[in-house]
């Protein structure tokens, strides 16, 4: 089959790739060095979307039909391609979104595990058997798929989260349109082109590039049975609001404020580890970052005395240098909005440990960002309570394992949860009173397995959860069925 480079196109809809209607581009940089043009990528609209849902509604009776076994078929040599092409995929992530190499190579892993996962469920949609109340009949349920969905991704994660998503939809029955961040297009082209060269048949999975404008058509479409949305609490009750007046089935992962506590007789080497990796890992751009760290007074400045001397450590640069700790933030906007909030944090009463400020010394023109700790937190200020999205971390007292639940519990956001602790009595209370979805003992507060179910609580999920079994609840609904003999 020829190989087409999606760099150089636009959309990808019923099997070919093509340009947006309305000729518009958008510039496509590298946060790490800005004068490094990566491509210029169409700015799609409602024509492009309109087009992008008649190919997947075309397409989706044949592909219902296959049966979700033929249809892992399909996937798994997607999957063997996209382990193929690794290193240009991890390239392009660094490239584009600006995380280090070595966590973009963890991040396409993270994809073809999810893959892996999804393959294998193949023979397990499955519903039940039951007993009727009448003889001689038969009570049984079974799944269907729900449609034509739209996928809408984020940056942070360009191949993983887009993964998690298009692979249970193709997998259910349904057919898609990929609408990905305009910040990772190319990640995402070349996300799709595997599943072309895997033989996907045309529509069952469309892209559609561009910024509100095509995300904003493709929830309003009447055809689009149910959108899976990944991004901001803003944007996600849009969503919900706009899709209401059709009962559309909605999927929402929104922010985070996800906290960490450290209690009295932690291990607080490890403790510190967990917090540099989940508060600086990724430049802090994780919906489960650790933003917060709640610690006992008794241990605070020991704590904190380890903590910062790590993070004055850290090296923040490319992410293709690997003595590199922490790469960029992906865009101007992000660098604004940390430094902002550092300065709104002093303001309110927070101290600032390390870091605080943009770096540009000895580096190319990027969107670099010390990474930051800022200690003495008051608990109601808005860098207390609001998701930052970068490498800035808040640091607040408590008084024991009540007033740390009380405090990790005060926020709007329950993404994911951590405490550290010996006493087994005290980490299980805290599972158990802990307001979040995702939570985590003596461990780093990020990262998530496939079979898990990836879900929020409060403000950080509507609908039913990614990556897991549970998964199905959105992309498939149930049917009851009797059968008299």
């Amino acid at each position: 089959m020829r190989r087409v480079d999606p760099q150089h196109l636009g959309n990808y809809i019923a099997g070919a790739w093509r340009e947006g209607q309305s000729g518009k581009h958008r510039r496509n940089v590298n946060p790490a060095d800005i004068h490094d043009h990566i491509g210029d990528f169409t700015e799609s609209g409602v024509v492009d979307v309109e087009w992008a849902v008649d190919a997947a509604a075309e397409a989706f009776a044949d592909w219902r039909a296959r049966g979700p076994i033929a249809r892992a078929e399909v996937l798994r040599r997607a999957g063997r391609l996209l382990e193929e092409r690794r290193e240009v995929l991890a390239a392009t992530i660094t490239r584009e979104q600006g995380k280090r190499l070595v966590e973009a190579r963890a991040e396409v892993d993270r994809a073809l595990t999810i893959l892996d996962f999804t393959v294998g469920e193949a023979r397990r949609l499955n519903g039940v058997t039951t007993p009727a109340e009448d003889p001689r009949t038969v009570a049984m349920t079974f799944r269907r798929p729900i449609g034509v969905v739209g996928l809408i991704t984020p940056w942070n994660f360009p191949v993983a989260i887009p993964m998690w998503k298009v692979a249970p939809a193709l997998l259910s029955g349904c057919t898609a349109v990929l609408k990905p961040s305009p910040f990772t297009p190319l990640t995402a082209a070349l996300l799709v082109q595997a599943f072309h060269d895997a033989d996907l048949p045309p529509g069952v999975l469309n892209l559609v590039q561009g910024d509100r404008a095509a995300g904003e058509a493709l929830v309003a479409h009447p055809a689009v049975a149910g959108v899976s949305f990944t991004g901001s609490l803003a944007v996600g009750l849009a969503i919900q609001q706009v899709g209401a007046s059709r009962l559309l089935k909605t999927q929402l992962e929104l922010g985070g404020k996800n906290a960490l506590i450290v209690l009295d007789d932690a291990e607080l080497d490890r403790a510190v580890d967990a917090i540099i990796h989940g508060a600086f890992g990724q430049a802090g751009q994780r919906c489960s970052a650790t933003s917060r760290v709640i610690v006992d007074r008794t241990v605070k400045e020991d704590l904190l005395d380890r903590l910062v001397t790590r993070v004055q450590a850290m090296r923040v640069g490319p992410g293709t240098d690997p003595a590199v700790d922490v790469g960029p933030v992906v865009n101007e906007e992000r660098l604004e909005a940390c430094l902002n909030a550092i300065e709104r944090a002093v303001a309110d009463g927070a101290t600032v440990a390390c870091g605080g400020r943009r770096l540009t010394d000895g580096l190319p023109e990027g969107y670099y960002v010390a990474p930051t700790v800022l200690r003495d937190v008051p608990e109601q200020s808005e860098i207390a309570q609001e998701e930052i999205f970068g490498p800035v971390l808040a640091v607040l007292d408590c008084d024991g394992l009540d007033d740390a639940i009380r405090i990790a519990n005060s926020v709007r956001y329950g993404m994911s949860g951590t405490v550290f602790t010996k006493d087994l009595t005290r980490a299980f209370e805290a599972l158990d009173r802990l307001e979040a979805g995702m939570l985590h003992v003596n461990r780093p507060g990020v990262g998530a397995y496939a079979h898990l179910p990836h879900v929020g609580t409060k403000s950080s999920q509507y609908g039913p959860p990614e990556c897991s079994p549970q998964v199905w609840d959105f992309y498939t609904e149930w049917r009851s069925a009797c059968v008299a003999y």
